[in-house]
């Protein structure tokens, strides 16, 4: 039987692409093993897999700035090489596949000279972590073609793998989850998983304009939801759980952060959008550079957080309105929905 070790965590950006790969593993024969820290969010989400085996390890976090923390923190990297070479040692993997994350680094250290290592980065500009894990990797499958020109030539481009249920939704369930009174069509506003207090506050200053076209439905984030607001085609959620795909399918223009799950789920979706990335202030500035490549190539509007307001939100939506049609069709270009099969093919080409 083929084994795998897959790590990745700190925040579902770094495990929800490894999800997506999970079930495609599964039904190739893969035995598949997971590393990752005690209680981190890839716990949670990896743990509902009865057929994966999750390994907890130690770990510490890589900070570019000053904390006490940073005289403790490699002890808790060194804590964790040891125990990551006892489970390498234990599983005897074919492939190790690292999905970045503070996490991701104890391991394909010790996992060097076991078995090939398989480094996967989705943002434009490979963090920390994966410029530590590029050192160690035999692969490194990049989410954008620009990508390759940081990575060298270990580097591919694959794209980035998508959950299979979010691609797969059904629209009539999806309305009937949403419960819009009306068939105007839906424009969906996601703010990332914790929300957005920016775009929250613009779309809702322009709600008397926007329902006159479009049933909004608004993912708001947790504890952002406003009571006060009763207007007919507006629905607030703090999140959506496995109703997500549904409504997908039934969505027709989108509102988004730039994140990188986020934009490649656009893209397999094949959904018109505007992009609103996190400002430079509040990031490392990954947001603006995927924003900006997917405007470059036709298949997103981007919209500056600082330019944001009720007015030049709803220029945005109209604008998006009247060019749906022509990023659909560049999207439908880029073939995003196969991100998934083409990293599983890097990994089949080390395990056959």
């Amino acid at each position: 039987m083929k084994k795998i070790i897959m790590t990745g965590g700190g925040s579902a950006g770094h495990v929800m692409p490894n999800i997506a790969l999970i079930e495609k593993l599964r039904d190739e024969g893969y035995k598949i093993h997971y590393i990752g820290t005690k209680n981190g969010i890839e716990r949670e989400l990896v743990e509902k897999y009865d057929y994966v085996t999750y390994h907890p390890i130690s770990s510490g976090k890589l900070r570019r700035y000053f904390s006490l923390k940073n005289l403790t923190d490699p002890f808790r990297v060194l804590k964790g090489i040891s125990q990551s070479r006892r489970i390498v040692k234990k599983v005897e993997p074919n492939v190790v596949f690292s999905k970045g994350g503070f996490v991701s680094v104890p391991v394909v250290m010790a996992a060097k000279g076991k078995a090939p290592i398989i480094v996967h980065e989705c943002d434009f500009t490979p963090g920390l972590a994966n410029r530590i894990g590029a050192k160690y990797a035999d692969r490194i499958c990049v989410s954008f073609e620009d990508t390759l020109s940081c990575v060298g030539s270990k580097g591919i481009y694959t794209g980035s793998p998508v959950r299979r249920e979010l691609t797969d939704g059904n629209a009539a369930k999806g309305r009937h989850f949403l419960g819009f009174s009306s068939d105007k069509p839906i424009l969906l506003s996601m703010g990332g998983s914790l929300g957005a207090a920016a775009i929250n506050d613009a779309l809702r200053s322009s709600l008397d304009e926007l329902t006159k076209r479009f049933n909004v439905a608004h993912i708001c984030g947790k504890g952002k939801v406003d009571g006060s607001i009763d207007i007919d085609g507006y629905k607030q959620f703090e999140f959506i759980g496995d109703e997500l795909g549904d409504v997908f399918a039934c969505t027709s223009l989108m509102i988004s952060r730039a994140g990188a799950n986020a934009v490649f789920e656009i893209l397999a979706l094949n959904m018109p959008s505007i992009l609103i990335p996190l400002p430079k202030a509040a990031s490392r500035g990954d947001q603006l550079l995927n924003a900006a490549y997917f405007e470059r190539r036709g298949y997103s509007l981007v919209l500056d957080q600082d330019a944001l307001t009720r007015e030049s939100l709803i220029r945005a939506v109209n604008e998006l309105d009247s060019k749906r049609d022509s990023l659909k069709k560049a999207m439908a270009a880029d073939n995003g929905a196969n991100a998934a099969e083409r990293v599983m093919n890097v990994i089949r080409s080390y395990t056959r």
